[in-house]
This record gives C-alpha cells, structure tokens and sequence, in this order.
C-alpha cells in the first residue's frame, strides 16, 4: 500500500493510498495542479482515481471536489451532496474495487466527520484526523494498523501564545476540535500493535506546532509506554510539501 499525502493542515488536504492499480483518493482541500503533482509520484492521472473519499464537510477538505467532475464520492450524508455521492455510516464497512474501507466517528465542529479504516487483505492504514478525542468503540477499530496516517494538531503551550481568538483557541482545545501533540501519541500508544510499521502525522498547525514538538511528543509518551520506536516510521506530513508513506 502507497501513501501520498499531498498536503495536510487547515490550508488544504489531499491523500491518495494507492494499491494494485487501485487508486483511492482521501478529501479534496487542494488545487487541481497539486493534485496532479501529487499523481505523478505514483504516475497517475486524473482518470485513474477510483473514487473520493470525504472526512467531513469544511472547505480545507472539500474546495477542489469541483475538479473531478463524475469521480464516485462517498461520504456521509451530511458532508457533501451531489449526484455521484454515496451515503456511508461510522463503522458500516462499504467496498471500493479490492479495498474494505470502514468510516470510524470522529468529534469535530462538522457534522457527519469520519475517518477511515482501509484494508486490502494484507495491510490497514488508519486515516484521522480533525477531531477533538477519540471514542472508545472508534479505538478498537483503529488497533494494531501497518500505517497510521493520524492528527497531531498543536503544542497546547504554543496554542496559547499565538495570537488567536480566544474563542477559536477554545474551539481548538474543545472535543469537538483538534488532537493536541500529547493527546495524539497518548491514543496511539494505545492502538499500536506489532504489524505497525509507520505514523504519519497530520493536520500540524503552522503557527501552533512545529515537527519538531510533534515528534518529541511522541517520543517522550511512547517511551513511557515502554513501545519501541525504533521499529515505526515516525514522521510528519506538512502543507507545503508532498510526504510518502507506505511502501
């Protein structure tokens, strides 16, 4: 399974996994030109997209979706309405070609947010993002992936000192807002098995987190939890550059 993420943050966000000649393609936030950049890693085109896959209804999520005309959309029933949009529910799995792709429940100000569990019957990538906490039942879902492809938003620290609204600051901190550093590596030190292989991290903020934080995070509550990094490839997605993943 092949990771590309185009671009993850509160600009815009894109990520094509890409398998077998099967081509899925995860939200639609960016330019019609990085989108074809981001195909090209793979040398892809436009046309070789199997569907479109939707977390929720924002527009660093959905603006391009106008670019790719009749592409078979699914998502909830709340996140987006067209006529090549098929309705999905949390934890209802649903199949696209060779892959079995279940909607996990975040918590976000969006209704209908989701996340994805994709499998081909040999690797499971865990796609979340953009929510304040994670659920129990959603947990259990997320258990023991090859890849993670996981929000770590913000350093709580460097939130507080930017020059936000209080009240967004408020919205970001809440449970229907975004994972903080800590919070992200303290769930995934819950879920992470022994088929894990890499974390991506996602949807840092630019002026509230650096990489840098977000990997020390990591490391700091994963060796407290005793789970050997050196056996994960631990690294994190930007807005500005294309990250590969997977393999």
């Amino acid at each position: 399974m092949k990771l590309i993420v185009i671009e993850s943050g509160s600009k815009g966000n894109a990520t094509l996994v890409y398998d077998n000649n099967h081509l899925l393609l995860i939200d639609m936030g960016i330019t019609l030109t990085s989108l074809k950049n981001g195909l090209k890693r793979i040398n892809k085109k436009l046309i070789d997209i199997d569907a479109l896959l939707l977390t929720h209804s924002h527009s660093d999520h959905t603006s391009g979706v106008k670019y790719l005309g009749p592409l078979p959309i699914y998502c909830t029933k709340e996140t987006y309405v067209g006529l090549n949009v098929n309705e999905i529910k949390p934890y209802k799995q649903f199949k696209v070609e060779h892959f079995k792709i279940t909607p996990i429940k975040t918590s976000h100000d969006a209704i209908g947010s989701v996340g994805f569990i994709i499998e081909n019957g040999e690797e499971k990538l865990v796609y979340i993002t953009d929510t304040g906490m994670i659920e129990e039942k959603t947990l259990k879902f997320m258990e023991n992936g090859d890849y993670y492809i996981v929000e770590s938003n913000h350093n709580i620290k460097k939130l507080h000192q930017t020059n936000r609204p209080a009240a967004l600051k408020l919205r970001i901190l809440s449970d229907e807002g975004h994972l903080s550093n800590e919070a992200s590596a303290i769930y995934m030190s819950e879920v992470v098995g022994d088929k894990t292989k890499e974390i991506i991290l996602a949807h840092l903020s630019e002026e509230a987190n650096d990489p840098e934080l977000a990997l020390k995070a990591y490391k700091k509550i994963f060796t407290k939890s005793r789970i050997d990094l050196s056996k994960i490839n631990l690294h994190c997605a930007s807005q500005r550059e294309i990250v590969e993943g997977g393999k």
